[in-house]
């Protein structure tokens, strides 16, 4: 009945235009009112006490990072790295979006910010390379989901403050589906654009431009691989990983490829501040939802309800993951992880699944959110390119989308996807 009395104000206070993250906290606030009033006075303690965590610190460093990576020249330099690794393959500008995607995830961990930086040059540069338009945008929006999968990855630190999971585990449990994801993308946007005619003419190979390229590309290609190697192997921890990260980009930026100015860096740090303020404010008051349903043990009835079912662990996996699209489908990532994760993160743990693969499972899930309306935001920053209705950009995207149905439906029945790799290196 709780469960049933909450979201029920919950849709009435969204539908009626009520911010998501307020309208969490106003039905949480109203119910509290007429059930137990007694505790409406501990609730600016709850608010505090969500947000306050070590772990969180990290947010904003690794949204600097990705801010002045970007302002810095990164994406220009990325993209013609990856002109030249897709040139032996006879691939096109297609094959770029994807293996680019994979590589400014490694920066951001951010999906949103992946689509508005590769598709603002991307989709117009594919358009004049024979494109379709509805193709240019899906390529785009659908290979960005690998932004918040491939580490670092802001959600997963946010479901690690939650679940109290491994934040170095997770990273690494997220490379393989991300890989996975990449990998099958470029085959299908290979076989897709051979079929189109969307592959230019083969030319030849300069060692010497590639070269040049790859040398001059490498100071942020490698920056993704020093977060993870040095959270990995306990040389810092998430948070001092994220400061590193962000003083490393400034000196990239500033010394190496000297296109960044303090303006843009005041800017940078303004947008790290209004994305990281926006998540917290989301991750506090979400914290009183869900303080709330642990108070009347929902929890504890939800999993004694699915435990009882006497299915195999399997099946209730699958099960979790069709809520978790639904729930992706219409809230964004954030408010979806601190709502379902105290709620799923029990029954799965008891059926048998790991922390690192249940997070895996949430953030590839939520990740296909992304990309699907009505929220989609990764759709609406590709709308705010190109302006192009956000159905047909669904429309180019779905093919691609598939991709990371099929890796999220094996990393749920796959065990060894997400836990051979932590197991290795022993994080």
């Amino acid at each position: 009945m709780v469960v049933f009395i909450l979201l029920g104000l919950l849709v009435l206070f969204a539908a009626i235009g009520v911010p998501l993250a307020f309208a969490i906290g106003a039905s949480s606030a109203s119910f509290l009112a007429i059930d137990a009033p007694q505790f409406l006075m501990i609730l600016p303690q709850k608010l505090w006490g969500g947000a306050y965590s070590e772990l969180l610190i990290a947010l904003p460093l690794f949204m600097l990072a990705g801010e002045l990576m970007n302002a810095g020249g990164i994406t220009d330099r990325i993209i013609k790295f990856c002109l030249h690794l897709v040139r032996p393959i006879h691939g096109g500008l297609g094959e770029v979006n994807v293996v680019a995607s994979m590589i400014f995830g490694g920066i951001t961990g951010s999906s949103v910010a992946d689509t508005s930086a590769l598709g603002s040059i991307l989709i117009p540069a594919m358009e004049k390379n024979g494109y379709s338009k509805s193709a240019a945008s899906g390529i785009t929006v659908a290979s960005s989901t690998m932004g918040m999968i491939i580490p670092p990855s802001i959600p997963m630190i946010v479901y690690a403050m939650i679940s109290g999971a491994s934040i170095s585990g997770l990273f690494i449990a997220g490379l393989v589906p991300g890989v996975l994801i990449g990998i099958s993308q470029i085959i299908l946007v290979y076989i897709i654009s051979r079929k189109k005619g969307w592959h230019p003419a083969k030319g030849k190979f300069h060692w010497g431009q590639f070269l040049k390229d790859f040398f001059y590309g490498l100071p942020a290609i490698i920056m993704p691989v020093l977060i993870v190697l040095s959270v990995s192997f306990g040389i810092a921890t998430a948070t001092e990983s994220a400061a590193i990260a962000a003083v490393y980009a400034l000196l990239i930026g500033f010394l190496v490829y000297r296109e960044l100015s303090w303006k843009q860096v005041w800017r940078a740090l303004k947008n790290a501040f209004k994305s990281s303020a926006s998540i917290m404010l989301i991750v506090a008051i979400t914290s009183i939802f869900t303080w709330i349903l642990t108070m009347y043990q929902v929890p504890q009835l939800i999993q004694g309800f699915f435990l009882g079912m006497n299915v195999p662990a399997w099946v209730i996996g699958l099960m979790f993951v069709l809520i978790i699209l639904i729930f992706g489908t219409f809230i964004d990532v954030v408010p979806a992880i601190t709502l379902l994760t105290p709620i799923l993160f029990p029954v799965m743990t008891r059926l048998g699944f790991s922390p690192l693969q249940f997070g895996a499972m949430m953030i590839t899930g939520l990740a296909i959110g992304l990309v699907t309306p009505p929220i989609g935001m990764c759709l609406n920053a590709c709308h705010r390119i190109n302006k192009m209705p956000i159905m047909d950009i669904f429309k180019g995207a779905v093919p691609y989308i598939i991709c990371n149905l099929i890796v999220l439906i094996a990393v749920t029945l796959i065990p060894v996807l997400t836990t051979w790799l932590p197991t290795i290196i022993r994080y």
